[in-house]
């Protein structure tokens, strides 16, 4: 943990914002370094929670999403569209994991240009493990109930407005 400092150093970024004349600016400026800031510490306590695991968040996104299917299994195109990082992040990441025995790489069953990723034994124990450890960070965030709600909330009308991701298609009534 870094030593506290004695002042916010982002609301003095807002008055030197204000005090340069860029107001138009100074609200956004302060919503961007402030989301910032925070997500540097929430990475800083997954870290500190991954760390006795020997995974980085990404490496232990990829164990959960697996271990959340049906068969610890699913086709490389679909981790990386729930991930929502680059394909080549997906790729160095899977290569990790499958060099550690976390997951492996099988033959699609029916597309013989893709890939399946599948979970091993060794890897459902350690994402197993690791998510123990990690709910004690995300079950002590420092946020009562309500502002975590209203934080999310906040988050997702941004993400939505920014195009992230569309509400589903209403599904028609059955005959």
């Amino acid at each position: 943990m870094t030593r506290r400092l004695p002042v916010d150093p982002i609301a003095e970024a807002k008055r030197q914002w204000l005090a340069h004349g860029w107001d138009d600016a100074a609200d956004g400026m302060t919503v961007v370094t402030s989301v910032i800031r925070a997500h540097q510490l929430l990475m800083a306590s997954i870290d500190r929670a991954l760390k006795p695991f020997d995974l980085s968040f990404s490496r232990f996104e990829m164990l959960r999403l697996l271990a959340f299917t049906r068969e610890g299994r699913m086709p490389m195109a679909s981790a990386i569209a729930r991930l929502q990082v680059h394909p080549t992040s997906v790729t160095n990441t899977v290569e990790r994991l499958a060099r550690d025995g976390y997951v492996t790489r099988e033959p699609h069953p029916t597309d013989g240009r893709a890939a399946l990723l599948a979970l091993t034994d060794a890897g459902r124990r350690r994402v197993d493990e690791a998510t123990t450890a990690l709910n004690d960070v995300f079950a002590d965030l420092g946020l009562d109930d309500d502002d975590a709600t209203a934080l999310v909330r906040i988050i997702a009308r941004f993400r939505k407005g920014a195009g992230d991701f569309a509400d589903p298609a209403p599904v028609p009534d059955p005959l």
